[in-house]
């Protein structure tokens, strides 16, 4: 049989396999059971000396790794801020990866440069970002939040004549930075990756939804960068952009935002308002693979002015020779990469701007659904539902890490836990695609029954 046979069949063996997977979600356990956790010990084998059949080699894959899958990318998973694949953008992945594209320059892949650009200009536009802003397609808002930070550092040095990619951190002025005091992890992470540090940070105090009290905001001189959010990870609350805006860049400071799923709030006029003011400022960092429903992984870096970007990007060499349109490898950390903006072009033209709307709306509801929900069974909603985190408190912290072990167990959903200024809760984030009305209703049911069941416990 020739080579081409046999990757035909293969990958409509996969595509057959793949698809009775999807097709089985829906009545399948959200966690894998203990049985196919325990045969994930299959895998670990020594290497063999001869190869084994690529066909044998998939049917491992699927029949002792499926099982073992947590479905995110099915209606009932509410763990994180997880987003399933829209069915455009796992095809799109799927023909990508047979295209087998280096997204780094032109040369090597002009659809994948071309897709590249042409989503830059629809995200801008549905985000509602300053038109010409730069933008890297990288690996997560992790990636993204460094690259936006790595752009501000040039920038803010540049000004103070500090050529920093030439001459690094040593002896170069000092620069302030400022945060909320729920921050998000990610963030401090990516401070610490560009050099300034996870806890050398001027901390503003938060309210009880976390966000930034603008009254609060230090006096700041001299070179600083002030990070702010676009949807706590907890309550989905934002930070006053418009106001901290002003008095930041009346200081000379440089505002970034960390909007890892919150900036997909300016795509629906229903939430639009919550993004006030984010589009004064001078970086955003956002994910695809959150709310905009792209396989993992998928992150977008923005700024401004592309020539801060670029320049704390740059990357050159004798046998690197750009051209004269725009080089992907010059706005990402990477340059070898998978070319994401494919799915992301694929998922934002299979939508439409009505589609990424009603997308974002419609797990809102969900989100409201649930602490309605919940709330009228009697138990305590700790956030206002403004977007689509749902924090609930089913009692004391005992009773409610018993519920969250319960609904992990139970299989019919998946939810995590998390404390909220103090208090155990149990966080709910709908951003899914795929969640319907009948899978929030079944959820529910789930989390009203363990519940139930786990206070009755509580009380013997």
């Amino acid at each position: 049989m020739s080579d081409d046979r046999v990757r035909s069949d293969l990958l409509a063996s996969v595509a057959k396999r793949a698809a009775s997977y999807l097709a089985g979600i829906a009545e399948r356990n959200v966690a894998p059971t203990p049985d196919a956790l325990s045969r994930l010990e299959g895998f670990r084998q020594p290497l063999p000396d001869a190869g084994v059949e690529p066909a044998q080699v998939i049917s491992q894959l699927d029949e002792t790794g499926s099982p073992a899958t947590v479905t995110t990318t099915g209606g009932r998973y509410f763990g994180f801020v997880n987003g399933g694949t829209l069915p455009a953008a796992l095809a799109a992945n799927w023909l990508a990866g047979a295209w087998d594209q280096n997204g780094a320059l032109v040369v090597m892949s002009p659809v994948a440069a071309a897709l590249e650009e042409v989503a830059l200009g629809w995200l801008l536009d549905v985000l509602g970002l300053p038109g010409g802003a730069g933008c890297g397609f990288v690996s997560g808002a992790t990636m993204a939040n460094f690259t936006c930070l790595a752009a501000a550092r040039h920038a803010l040095l540049a000004a103070q004549g500090w050529d920093v990619e030439e001459r690094g951190l040593f002896g170069a002025p000092p620069v302030a930075v400022v945060v909320g005091a729920e921050v998000h992890a990610s963030m401090r992470k990516a401070l610490a990756l560009v050099g300034f540090g996870r806890e050398r940070v001027l901390t503003v105090p938060t309210d009880a939804e976390g966000r930034m009290r603008a009254a609060a905001f230090p006096a700041i001189s001299g070179p600083a960068v002030v990070c702010i959010q676009a949807g706590n990870v907890n309550t989905g609350s934002f930070d006053p952009a418009r106001e901290i805006c002003d008095r930041a860049h009346a200081a000379g400071a440089w505002v970034h935002v960390d909007g890892a799923f919150g900036l997909w709030a300016a795509a629906s006029p229903a939430s639009a308002h919550l993004v006030d003011g984010v589009g004064h400022a001078d970086s955003w960092a956002t994910d695809a693979h959150k709310w905009l429903n792209v396989p993992y992984d998928s992150g977008l870096a923005f700024v401004r002015d592309p020539a801060h970007l670029r320049a704390a990007m740059a990357i050159s060499a004798a046998y690197l020779q750009a051209g004269d349109t725009r080089e992907p490898a010059q706005y990402t950390p990477e340059a070898s990469r998978h070319a994401r903006g494919v799915e992301i072009w694929a998922a934002l033209l299979s939508l439409g701007r009505s589609g990424l709307a009603d997308l974002i709306e419609r797990t809102c509801r969900h989100a409201r659904r649930f602490a309605a929900g919940l709330a009228a069974a009697g138990y305590e909603v700790l956030n206002e539902v403004v977007l689509n985190q749902v924090l609930v408190s089913f009692g004391d912290s005992d009773t409610t890490r018993r519920v969250i072990a319960g609904i992990q167990a139970d299989g019919t959903c998946w939810c995590g836990g998390t404390v909220w200024q103090g208090k155990t809760a149990m966080r709910i984030s709908v951003s899914c695609w795929a969640t319907t009305g009948d899978d929030v209703e079944r959820s529910l049911e789930a989390m009203l029954r363990i519940a139930t069941k786990a206070r009755a416990g509580s009380n013997h």
